[in-house]
């Protein structure tokens, strides 16, 4: 079993930015896909940026050049650094790792974007 903990969620200004952490329980970043999801009221969970366990990195089009995926296995973390944040980027964010028989995810963090 493994345990994810988000945070770095908060109330922020249109243009302002973010950093979201995911801390696990233990390191298993090494042989895992993670991934950073959203959703937003009335929206369904979508997939934000994601990081293979090689270091391959895709983002979803609407955040591509504004938000960077990272990871730091010396910390069992995750990061997902979000830039010039929009108000349609307002939702709870969560973490979710994966592999070969296994499949886990945070309990989320809330960020709101609004002037």
């Amino acid at each position: 079993q493994v345990q994810l903990v988000e945070s770095g969620g908060g109330l922020v200004q249109p243009g302002e930015s973010l950093r979201l952490s995911c801390a696990a329980s233990r390191n298993i970043f090494g042989i895992s896909t993670v991934g950073w999801y959203r959703q937003a009221p009335g929206k369904e969970r979508e997939l934000v940026a994601q990081i293979t366990r090689r270091g391959m990195t895709n983002y979803a089009d609407s955040v591509k050049g504004r938000f960077t995926i990272s990871r730091e296995d010396a910390k069992n973390t995750v990061y997902l650094q979000m830039n010039s944040l929009k108000p349609e980027d307002s939702a709870v964010y969560y973490c979710r790792i994966s592999g070969y028989g296994y499949d886990y995810w945070g309990q989320g963090t809330q960020v709101t974007v609004s002037s």
